[in-house]
């Protein structure tokens, strides 16, 4: 459960990132012009601040989304591999391959 989530938030933030990109695309992109022809105020590195704070909340909730599937998903495989041991722990006739 802990990876799906993750996984749902990893989803969110990539979705996200799709967004701003486009919306960097259409705030900064021109067909023949270039940001300071097009809006002579966007001379900054990475644009307004409002999106730099979206691009840096959404590369922040990918990483932890990241963080949740990966960590979730070990535990799960641990978790499994202690369930295994129990059993043919419990079970000596298991351990003797056909």
């Amino acid at each position: 459960m802990r990876a799906l989530c993750g996984a749902i938030i990893t989803a969110g933030a990539l979705i996200g990132l799709g967004l701003t990109a486009l919306g960097y695309g259409i705030r900064y992109g021109g067909p023949a012009f270039g940001p300071e022809v097009v809006n002579p105020s966007t001379k900054m590195l990475w644009g307004s601040s409002s999106m730099t704070v979206v691009l840096t909340v959404l590369l922040i909730a990918l990483l932890i989304g990241l963080g949740i599937s990966f960590l979730g998903l070990a535990f799960h495989h641990y978790r499994r591999y202690q369930e295994h041991l129990r059993e043919t722990a419990h079970n000596p006739e298991r351990n003797i391959p056909s």
